[in-house]
């Protein structure tokens, strides 16, 4: 069953409810007496490993000029005017 608390009471020991929400006890918490939330233990997200090279027939076209370097108005943008070599 569910353990209910003020939300000023939850404010002031969060940690501790965090820590007993993570073992598995769910807390509801409310206001003036009325429930406004739960705070409930996170399920692990349940999904299978990733492989490698499990996208690699996705990529079906790769533009010539994949690799050239940027144009020089784009790399100012992130490093600032390029000053000229002496």
């Amino acid at each position: 069953m569910a353990n209910t608390i003020n939300i000023y009471e939850a404010k002031t020991h969060l940690s501790a409810l965090v820590e007993k929400a993570a073992q598995g006890e769910e807390i509801v918490i409310a206001k003036a007496g009325k429930p406004m939330a739960k705070l409930v233990p996170l399920e692990p997200k349940a999904s299978a490993p990733r492989k490698f090279g499990q996208n690699a027939l996705q990529i079906t076209y790769i533009a010539p000029d994949f690799d050239a370097p940027l144009p020089e108005d784009i790399i100012e943008d992130f490093y600032g005017p390029i000053e000229p070599e002496r």
